[in-house]
């Protein structure tokens, strides 16, 4: 079996998370600047194996499509030439940010921690991954 690999896009950085090989623990794996996210994702596919790749869908409260989106579906396009065989999941990332603010919070990160927005990006991914894992059915 192999991992799920989670994406929090963003134009400058995209955070990004793993499963283990069960799929069952969701971790932070890293923040590339989204410039090199795709070298990344070949590098790190030849070395793991990835049975799907989740892509976070921002929203807006009345569940239509965030500005962003006009960013991530070029991406999303570049995914699927690049890796055809691997499918490709959108997962509603609203509130991620704020979520991983608050996992910073309670773990007692201090204020200098907090501010590294790539840990938040990182941990974002790892939100976006743990609610599919969560929400996923159980065959």
């Amino acid at each position: 079996m192999g991992r799920i690999l989670a994406i929090d896009y963003g134009l400058k950085r995209t955070g990004i998370a793993v499963t283990d090989e069960l799929q069952i623990i969701a971790s932070g794996l890293t923040t590339v600047t989204t410039k090199t996210l795709l070298l990344f994702l070949k590098d790190y596919m030849i070395s793991e194996k990835v049975d799907l790749i989740l892509v976070g869908e921002p929203k807006q409260m009345d569940n239509t499509a965030s500005e962003s989106e006009v960013y991530i579906l070029p991406f999303i396009k570049q995914l699927e030439k690049e890796f055809p065989k691997t499918p490709i999941l959108r997962i509603d990332e609203r509130f991620t940010s704020k979520m991983a603010f608050q996992t910073m919070i309670d773990s007692g990160l201090k204020k200098k921690q907090r501010q590294n927005k790539a840990l938040v990006d990182e941990i974002s991914a790892t939100l976006i991954l743990q609610s599919y894992l969560y929400n996923k059915p159980v065959l």
